[in-house]
């Protein structure tokens, strides 16, 4: 009896010191493991979710000819004065809108003119802008009717004697071939490629890292249109672009992007509808 429950007590032990040392081993190995998303095991971000510095080519960095290695503090100081000149200094803020509801069947552009509901819904986002007392530096409107309009209403609310553009970059069309596909829209492969361009054309125009010269924050108001936001958006933010068709939009909703000096983008605000009322909100248009 005496023999047994010794040799019970031996194995009692080294099954102790076995499970201990695998514990042991577990502690220790885990503080060695890197932190991730629980939904995946990678160990670095994806191609897509790596941060382009100078997506805008603006990076000073890249605007200045490099140093040699072998440099000598002058020239190392005369590298530094160029890279100062070149620094931005301030905030790009840009504010875009969603035209208002408008009347789908009109035969023309010209025809397709805001509904009651829409010409409501610009009212509203233009009491809403004007309430935020931002000093707007220009506003921007695409060429095509419902932003014309919309446009117009917004700006008779904010009663600013703002500088307007009127571009036609910015009009409607089909950017880039969705992903994953819709089976209800599907626009010919020219018209992507017509579209995509100009729109694309447009992003670079507009979205962009403060010149040098410019000392305060400015604030850019556009009014355009769903699919030309949403892509905007995707581009601004380095998601893949293919993805625009997932998001989604009101009228006459509220869009904000802010491109910092460093080149960093932030979106503010995407889609925001909450200053229009539950009975005006609409993301569809109507036939008359």
């Amino acid at each position: 009896m005496s023999f047994a429950w010794t040799k019970a007590q031996k194995l009692a032990t080294i099954a102790t010191g076995v499970f201990s040392g695998f514990a042991t081993y577990y502690i220790v190995d885990q503080r060695q493991i890197r932190a991730h998303a629980s939904w995946t095991t990678n160990w670095k971000p994806s191609d897509c979710g790596k941060w382009d510095d100078n997506w805008d080519h603006r990076d000073p960095k890249s605007l200045v000819k490099p140093l040699k290695e072998n440099a000598d503090a002058e020239a190392q100081k005369h590298y530094e004065e160029k890279l100062a000149k070149l620094k931005p200094k301030a905030v790009r803020h840009i504010i875009m809108i969603r035209h208002g509801q408008y009347y789908l069947n009109g035969k023309t552009d010209a025809e397709r003119v805001l509904s009651p509901m829409g010409k409501e819904q610009a009212t509203f986002t233009g009491a809403r802008l004007n309430s935020l007392t931002i000093p707007w530096d220009s506003m921007i409107m695409s060429t095509m009717t419902r932003a014309q309009q919309t446009g117009e209403l917004i700006a008779k609310e904010l009663g600013q004697n703002i500088p307007i553009e009127h571009c036609s970059l910015i009009e409607e069309g089909a950017p880039i071939p969705p992903e994953p596909a819709v089976g209800h829209w599907r626009p010919e492969p020219q018209q992507f490629f017509q579209d995509g361009a100009r729109i694309e054309a447009a992003f670079r125009k507009y979205f962009h890292r403060a010149e040098p010269e410019q000392q305060v924050d400015s604030y850019t108001l556009m009014v355009c249109h769903a699919n030309v936001i949403r892509y905007f958006v995707c581009r601004a933010l380095q998601f893949p672009p293919e993805a625009w068709l997932r998001l989604s939009l009101n009228h006459a909703s509220i869009t904000w992007v802010s491109i910092t000096a460093t080149g960093r983008v932030i979106l503010r605000t995407f889609g925001d509808s909450g200053h229009i009322p539950p009975a005006f909100v609409s993301s569809s248009n109507v036939n008359k």
